[in-house]
């Protein structure tokens, strides 16, 4: 088990870029693959500079080219070095063929052409970089999160030091809102943490002397003396950071959509390109036939459908941050759901009242709201809003007092109040508590009036309003064969809501470590699409083919995933859907049509009808009707949601 240091340490050297060895073309080819926005920034400054002493100071042919010939040495030799790699190991992809029309447009003397196809190439492959890039912040964010100092106290004082020092023993004091540093016991204080993106259990924990803590975990509003039973680098959150560390340097590896058309796009135009050469007897025929070959519908028809359909999903509140999986999630057919904050609220809500002969469900919800609104217990909100769904005016409570380990007291319109635990109240001298019922699932507090059982007030993570129209269109409307639920929640909650949403393949109280497994293997058999919300959530994210984040409750888990749904809604998981499954279609369009046409266009070069100059302005207007296809994915199609 890697230490917290060592991951930071290893984090810093991946993140460093380090300089090309060998011989000159690795450099070359390293920079190309390293510097692709550099390349693409300078190419745009050299285009520019190149319309401007042609077009407005019309200077002779030899001034005007030289900016064109910048792009095509600094940015063209890189990319044959990728050219003659890719021909070695046999990858016919839409790059190869812009390569050869590259080299192609130099022996022309088509330099403009050259250096846009550069310019195409390096932009595309910026942005995917970009995309894969955020997969090395997912443990900079984590890293991040953690502490660096703990607060040790040592007799009457408190020093800081940092995690490495930290031994099994050590007294540690956590102050409100501050992340535990390490796994724990309690020791001194009362109070709440919020273990729910470590844990994937919605709500916020009581925290009392005997108490278990975990690293990681959003200390509450009251200092906590917490004794460590392991040291930093062993503890959960170190754990999590190295199971993220393993699913980052595994993370699935897809094939573009321009590479799976090209691959078969490529091989046509060359052999069209050889037989047109070889049949003729003209080399001017091979030069033709790749002229109009130039894969621009590839190159740019895609590109610009998937940056339209980005656009429209920022509108709508959908962060794409690898296009990626806007290609991919129209493919997935395993849809894998953390329950948490992803097919419920996560948080608590009062689900059941169970009224002990003699009193009133009115009556009690009264008084006890009163009373909850003094109390900063995590189940007091779900009291209060209940009460204020049944518009109840709530009395003044008056002697208030919540001493640990025996609830919550106090008296309303003279009545005397207590909140406690079913363990708790068996310990005093109660009535009526053989009326207590049957154990069930979820959480529960039991409300005591004047010495007297009166009821059980139970409480459960309620699921969304659409969760179960969401997971019932997802197969005629979506095509995904299997749905599944991967919690690290209780089984007995995940069974409850699965049967809520209609989900009959649960996997509960699974650890990262467990869920990322799962997700492998899931992957491994076919396309995958994970849903979640928590920390751990985010290694399995990215083990997935498309991961999504709802909401933006983590940093870390934003970082993980490919999407993030800024509302906390599963009806954007469905608009993202859509969008993706628009742009595919237009994206297809774009590049087939595009490509039969340029096809078309080979044959009359290769037949001697189309010369090169001729070839070049055909593709020119077969480009522009491939982006002008393209340019509808911005626009909202006329379904955008069907749930």
């Amino acid at each position: 088990m890697m230490r917290i240091g060592e991951i930071r340490r290893t984090l810093r050297k991946s993140m460093r870029h380090q300089p090309p060895r060998g011989r000159f073309w690795e450099s070359m080819g390293a920079v190309w693959r390293r510097k692709t926005s550099v390349i693409a920034v300078f190419s745009i400054a050299a285009i520019i500079l190149h319309l401007i002493l042609r077009f407005g100071f019309r200077t002779s042919p030899g001034a005007f080219q030289i900016p064109l010939l910048a792009v095509l040495v600094f940015g063209g030799i890189p990319l044959v070095y990728e050219l003659l790699r890719k021909l070695l190991k046999r990858e016919f992809g839409s790059d190869l063929l812009g390569g050869i029309s590259i080299i192609t447009s130099v022996i022309l003397g088509e330099y403009l052409a050259g250096s846009i196809i550069v310019l195409m190439l390096a932009g595309g492959e910026a942005l995917e970089n970009y995309a894969l890039k955020s997969a090395s912040s997912v443990l900079g964010a984590l890293a991040k999160r953690m502490p660096l100092l703990a607060h040790r106290k040592c007799g009457s004082e408190i020093l800081d030091v940092v995690l490495e020092e930290i031994a099994v023993g050590d007294a540690l004091v956590v102050y409100p809102h501050e992340i535990c540093p390490v796994d724990g016991v309690v020791v001194e204080g009362h109070g709440v943490m919020d273990e729910s993106y470590l844990t994937g259990e919605p709500f916020q924990i009581t925290k009392t002397s005997g108490s278990t803590v975990i690293s990681g975990a959003i200390n509450g509003e009251s200092a906590l003396t917490i004794q460590t039973i392991k040291r930093a680098g062993d503890s959960r959150y170190a754990k999590i950071m190295e199971v993220m560390r393993e699913s980052e340097e595994k993370r699935p590896r897809l094939r573009r959509l321009g590479d799976q058309l090209g691959a078969i796009y490529t091989p046509v135009a060359v052999g069209v390109a050889i037989i047109a050469w070889i049949i003729s007897g003209e080399a001017i025929r091979f030069l033709a036939v790749l002229v109009i070959a130039t894969p621009c519908p590839l190159l740019i028809g895609i590109p610009v459908a998937i940056i339209g359909s980005i656009s429209l999903c920022a509108r709508r509140a959908i962060i794409v941050k690898s296009p990626v999986v806007l290609e991919q999630i129209t493919e997935c057919r395993t849809a894998i759901f953390d329950k948490t904050g992803t097919l419920t609220y996560g948080e608590p809500k009062l689900t059941e009242q169970v009224i002990a002969p003699g009193f009133e469900q009115k009556e009690v919800l009264t008084l006890v709201a009163s009373l909850e609104r003094y109390s900063k217990h995590p189940l007091a909100r779900a009291i209060l809003a209940a009460a204020k769904q049944e518009r109840i005016q709530l009395p003044e409570a008056t002697e208030v007092g919540e001493q640990p380990g025996r609830g919550l007291r106090g008296t309303v319109l003279g009545r005397q109040l207590q909140i406690t635990s079913r363990n708790k109240l068996r310990a005093q001298n109660v009535t009526g508590t053989d009326q207590l019922p049957t154990v069930a699932g979820g959480l529960e507090c039991v409300v005591v009036i004047d010495n007297r059982y009166a009821a059980a007030l139970r409480f459960r993570d309620a699921p969304r309003a659409e969760s179960r129209s969401f997971v019932k269109h997802l197969r005629p409307k979506h095509r995904f064969q299997r749905v599944m639920i991967v919690s690290g929640d209780r089984e007995a909650e995940v069974l409850y809501l699965a049967e809520q949403v209609g989900i009959s393949e649960i996997h509960a109280q699974q650890s990262p470590e467990e869920k990322l497994a799962i997700v492998r293997k899931e992957t491994a058999a076919g396309k995958t699409l994970y849903v979640g919300d928590g920390i751990n959530d985010a290694p399995a994210m990215m083990a997935a083919t498309v991961g999504m984040a709802i909401g933006q409750n983590s940093d870390v888990t934003t970082e993980a995933a490919g999407v993030v749904v800024m509302d906390n809604s599963l009806e954007k998981v469905d608009e993202f859907m859509h969008i993706s499954r628009r742009m595919r279609s237009i994206a297809l369009q774009s590049a087939v049509g595009g490509m039969l046409l340029s096809i078309a266009g080979m044959l009359l070069a290769a037949s001697g009808y189309l010369t090169p100059v001729n070839g070049a302005i055909s593709q020119e207007i077969i480009d522009v009707l491939a982006v002008l296809n393209a340019l509808r994915a911005a626009f909202p199609p006329k379904v955008i949601s069907d749930l």
